[in-house]
């Protein structure tokens, strides 16, 4: 048999990396995720994620997602990392009840919040104006870090922004009525959703719990602190934080306020001794911070966002450095 010619053998290198390609691109497989929706008030559940960072073992299952039926079908609030969490999400929410979703809404453009609305086909997606145009402008960059992290789970996995933008105050979904409330302290465009049936505040990620709080978009750790204050100051009975578990009181603002404040100071108070970076993020914790998820891990972002602000600040309060 005489060997193919260069004609033919182009041919075949193109088919066989049309194939590859094709199988890259192909269905989402089906990571399993375990999700277990958790009763926190009548007719409002929540699914926890793990207090981990990113990675392929999780499947990018690290935030919170949560939903209410109203009755007149189901609203989500938030909706995971990828297209296979957001179909396992959604398969978890027909074991608790046979209403339809009809609404979803994101709390945040961050991709552990918003990369399962894909799922949601058929549903209203809606957030804040400036969330939606976060997401616009991040979302090719996110995409590309979950297909880093998280491997085959992200597979299949596209944008799909929300189509309904909301405001501060009442809104209804259907005729169920929620309350909404326009922040910016971790994200830059930060919604909190209060249920009044039933007192349970959804504060996505201006709220952790028992985890260390993510900074990469945040205005400033001053505007965020005042911000919880402000929520600290709402009247809830359950509160369903952006990571970590559900709380029948105020301790998830608490802890969050409480090491904002902290590291605040820490990164005060390294700028004004002349610290650097690394010695600024190896010094020692406090102890009550010992078991918090990715203390320092995250001590180690906020350094890398926030440091550079906290040294030129100082250079502006006392400009002749000689002294």
């Amino acid at each position: 048999m005489s060997s193919p010619d260069g004609a033919t053998r182009s041919w075949l290198v193109k088919a066989v990396l049309s194939v590859g390609l094709a199988l890259f691109a192909g269905p989402a497989p089906a990571f399993d995720y375990h999700l277990k929706p958790v009763a926190v008030a009548e007719r409002t559940w929540m699914v926890q994620g793990r207090r981990e960072e990113l990675s392929e073992d999780n499947g990018g299952d690290i935030a919170n997602a949560a939903f209410i039926a109203t009755g007149d079908g189901v609203i989500v609030i938030d909706t995971g990392s990828t297209l296979s969490y957001g179909r396992a999400l959604r398969a978890a929410i027909a074991t608790v009840t046979d209403q339809p979703v009809r609404w979803v809404i994101n709390t945040h453009h961050h991709p552990d919040h918003v990369f399962g609305n894909q799922a949601f086909e058929g549903a209203e997606i809606s957030a804040l104006p400036a969330t939606i145009a976060a997401l616009k402008r991040d979302a090719d960059s996110f995409r590309t870090t979950l297909y880093q992290r998280l491997g085959d789970a992200v597979r299949g996995t596209e944008t799909a922004l929300p189509t309904r933008a909301l405001e501060a105050g009442e809104s209804r979904f259907g005729d169920y009525p929620l309350r909404l409330f326009a922040f910016s302290g971790h994200s830059g465009a930060d919604l909190v959703v209060l249920d009044p049936a039933t007192g349970v505040l959804f504060t996505g990620d201006l709220v952790f719990h028992h985890r260390a709080p993510t900074t990469p978009h945040s205005p400033g750790i001053g505007i965020w602190r005042e911000q919880l204050r402000q929520v600290r100051a709402l009247r809830f009975d359950v509160l369903v934080p952006g990571h970590g578990p559900a709380a029948k009181d105020e301790s998830p603002v608490v802890e969050t306020l409480d090491y904002l404040d902290w590291l605040d100071r820490r990164l005060t108070n390294g700028a004004a001794s002349g610290a650097t970076r690394n010695e600024v993020i190896q010094a020692p914790l406090p102890e009550r911070f010992a078991d918090m998820a990715l203390v320092r891990y995250e001590l180690t972002r906020s350094v890398s966002h926030f440091y550079a602000d906290y040294e030129e600040a100082l250079l502006w309060a006392d400009p002749d450095t000689t002294k």
